[in-house]
């Protein structure tokens, strides 16, 4: 029951950056294109850029079940990034939607579109920091120390500030994928393929500044990487796929590409979980949390594994019923 708890964060987690990455990332682009693409990029995201926030939700609601000392230890010690990260999913959302469904165009659609630009890089920045303090071993939970040291320390450091920055480029990246294969406009498409790969060379050389900004912190990732088989063939496989993700981007294969850069994307998360499997948050000076020693009782993975099965069984054909009518109807708008 551990394994699969830790199953479906996997899953969520991996859903949430396809998705919901490509989806801030959107807002990133608007910010190198200019109000020019704007018409497409809103379009292309109308249909899931609230929707996408579930398999968020469904990563806290497991954590909280079914690993609740790391839920605490998180939230508690890290609430600062995560408070920017949540106040950016509230003031993007928001200014998204006054600047797309709102009919009259005047002065404040200015203002929307800049807070949408501004907390479509803030949230998934803050996001890579929290990951990377969860990941560095800064974190300590011992009360004699100070505010500083306990809420501030783990997370604002060069290790967490470049993973930040590497979200932030990954989802960017996914953006310009997804959007390439939006537009039947050759101009923007072309467009779109040039900052994809742009962006895949920055997401390589953002990679390597996140691993000697490791190493500068004394957190040693490149030795975790070595020492774990998966990660080793998750980082082969992601660099095997490049060639194949300039080729489809060349062909203009819209489905190929995707599936392309989802499966490097995959291959990224699922390197870090080699790392770090069955830590879940490492700790300083004291012992890490693990999938094991924070489980809950059985009886509650049990509870949630089934609530989970039903939930998703429901919300799943929704959501795939959701984006074929936004699809239905943009086909619509567009033909008449």
């Amino acid at each position: 029951m551990i394994e699969l708890a830790v199953v479906f964060i996997g899953l969520s987690l991996v859903l949430y950056v396809l998705l919901g990455g490509a989806d801030f990332g959107a807002g990133i682009i608007e910010i190198f294109t200019g109000n020019k693409y704007t018409n497409i990029i809103s379009k292309a995201i109308a249909p899931v850029w609230e929707a996408n926030h579930i398999w968020l939700i469904v990563v806290i609601v497991v954590m909280f079940n079914a690993f609740p000392e790391v839920y605490s230890t998180v939230s508690m010690y890290l609430h600062i990034p995560i408070m920017m990260v949540l106040l950016g999913i509230i003031f993007r959302g928001t200014a998204f939607a006054f600047r797309y469904y709102d009919p009259y165009r005047d002065r404040s659609h200015e203002i929307y579109t800049f807070l949408f630009k501004l907390f479509s890089v803030l949230t998934p920045f803050f996001l890579g920091v929290t990951l990377g303090a969860v990941i560095s071993g800064k974190l300590s939970i011992d009360p004699s120390l100070s505010f500083y040291k306990l809420f501030v320390d783990p997370w604002l450091n060069l290790f967490s500030f470049f993973l930040g920055i590497f979200i932030v480029l990954l989802f960017a990246f996914l953006a310009s994928v997804y959007l390439a294969g939006e537009t039947d406009e050759q101009k923007s498409e072309l467009k779109f393929i040039r900052y994809a790969k742009i962006l895949l060379f920055a997401i390589v050389i953002s990679g390597a500044f996140v691993f000697v900004a490791a190493e500068l912190e004394g957190i040693h990732l490149f030795q975790k990487y070595m020492n774990s088989w998966i990660s080793i063939a998750c980082v082969v496989s992601a660099t095997v796929l490049i060639p194949l993700l300039i080729r489809s981007l060349n062909k203009k294969k819209k489905n190929r590409t995707r599936l392309v850069a989802g499966a490097q994307i995959t291959s990224i998360i699922m390197g870090w979980f080699g790392t770090q499997y069955p830590v879940l948050v490492n700790l300083k000076n004291s012992s890490p949390l693990t999938i094991y020693n924070t489980a809950a009782p059985d009886k509650t993975l049990q509870m949630m594994t089934l609530a989970l099965v039903a939930g998703l069984a429901v919300v799943i054909p929704l959501l795939l019923y959701l984006f074929k009518v936004f699809k239905f109807s943009e086909n619509n708008q567009m033909n008449y």
